[in-house]
């Protein structure tokens, strides 16, 4: 910890400057600056090009107790991760309470990170040095919640930076981060605006511009190519297309006797397209393979492959900055639920189409963090049975979503329109 003799910064800039003075022997490691919105942003603006590093911001909400939101009894991350106080219960706020609330709070952290970064995913923190700033600690009830949540995805090293705090809060810290960095920190702290000469509300507009100045931007012209994955010593041909400026990409996984040209779900992904989402379709079996019926339901092998492609996809540059959806039909959206269980740091959004999620397994479906769309034809008795029973198992948002009249393969008139609209709707409100 690194105290000044002075006593107030001018603004937020000269506090960005002081502590990028001070974590100058970063510079060269290409650090990861995460910042607290709205006012840790502009510091973390100013330290993230000092260090020639990454800015991205943090997203955590406060969970408040029940008649008293200002009262904090937990907080929940962009991962979905909960944190309870010991004392929550106390004061009235039980564990339906709780998952209640977490799920309000997770919607609008999504809304806060498709409102200041609309074209790409949060940035990964794994394996890289991570300092986790805001313009000052009253509480550090937000920023542990943030420490612990960048922690969780594995950096290499985790440094909290703050101009100033109390000293109470930064006693909490220790232990959750490698180290912390505070420049003042007053025995007769009261709150985080007296130790600054201006300290004006910083805005989203603010936040957005900040955020958008040295990130890559979404490509300008459409792009239409061929690809090809290998996995398990095989190569599965995709097709990949991404409009101008697209907002998120969307990957599909399709089902039992189909591949990348059903006509279902090329239909699907023309109609994500035109509203800005890139698109892939890809066989998850080679020729051969598809011949074998157990080989269709091998629905942890067609996960597996499903988990390869998009890692793949996330190290592509032009597609590296884009959140992603997963679309699944049939055992493909069994695939879909059993990946998104196993890396949900990689999917943000999940849409079922005439699904069978049950084979994914129960225990898995409540592992799932992505908001996810169950779309069923209406004469589809069977599979409604199936999709309702699997929505009661999750714990993340989900809805069931059925098309009047429409049979499995949803081939009356309009039943497709009505898929292709519901999914670039649930995309479009969760990418």
């Amino acid at each position: 910890m690194t105290l000044l003799r002075q006593t107030r910064f001018a603004d937020r800039l000269e506090a960005g400057n002081r502590l990028a003075e001070t974590l100058s022997s970063l510079r060269g490691q290409h650090p990861l600056v995460l910042a607290i919105p709205r006012g840790g942003v502009p510091i973390g603006r100013v330290i993230a090009d000092a260090l020639d590093g990454d800015l991205d911001v943090v997203l955590v909400r406060k969970i408040g107790a029940p008649g008293h939101e200002e009262f904090a009894v937990g907080a929940i991350d962009e991962s979905g991760l909960v944190q309870v106080a010991d004392y929550a219960a106390d004061v009235g706020a039980d564990e339906r309470y709780i998952e209640r609330e977490a799920a309000l709070q997770l919607e609008r952290i999504y809304q806060r990170r498709q409102l200041y970064s609309p074209y790409r995913a949060s940035l990964d923190p794994k394996g890289r040095v991570v300092i986790v700033v805001d313009d000052g600690l009253a509480t550090g009830a937000t920023m542990r919640a943030a420490l612990v949540a960048a922690r969780r995805r594995e950096p290499l090293r985790l440094i909290c930076a703050v101009p100033v705090g109390s000293p109470r809060s930064l006693t909490t810290l220790q232990g959750i981060a490698d180290d912390v960095v505070c420049l003042l920190a007053p025995e007769d702290f009261r709150a985080v605006a007296q130790f600054y000469e201006a300290f004006p509300p910083v805005e989203d507009r603010e936040v957005i511009d900040l955020l958008k100045r040295r990130h890559p931007a979404a490509p300008a012209e459409a792009v239409s190519q061929a690809m090809q994955f290998s996995v398990d010593g095989l190569t599965l041909e995709g097709d990949l297309h991404i409009p101008a400026h697209a907002r998120g990409l969307v990957v599909f996984a399709h089902g039992s006797g189909s591949s990348r040209w059903s006509v279902r779900n090329r239909h699907v992904a023309s109609v994500l397209q035109q509203h800005g989402m890139a698109t892939l379709l890809f066989d998850l079996l080679s020729p051969q393979e598809d011949e074998v019926t157990s080989e269709r339901f091998d629905v942890l092998k067609l996960a597996r492959r499903l988990a390869t492609v998009v890692q793949i996809l996330k190290r592509t540059t032009q597609l590296e900055h884009l959140p992603i959806g997963l679309f699944g039909a049939s055992t493909g959206a069994a695939a879909s639920m059993m990946m998104a269980a196993e890396h949900p740091d990689l999917i943000r959004a999940i849409v079922s189409r005439g699904g069978r999620p049950d084979l994914a397994g129960r225990e898995r479906l409540t592992l799932v963090r992505a908001p996810t769309l169950f779309i069923v034809g209406g004469a589809d008795t069977p599979v409604i049975d199936v999709n309702r029973a699997a929505m009661a198992a999750m714990r993340a948002h989900a809805e069931l979503m059925l098309v009047p009249g429409a049979t499995h393969l949803f081939e009356e008139p309009g039943a497709l329109e009505r898929v292709a609209a519901l999914a670039t709707s649930w995309f479009a409100r969760w990418l």
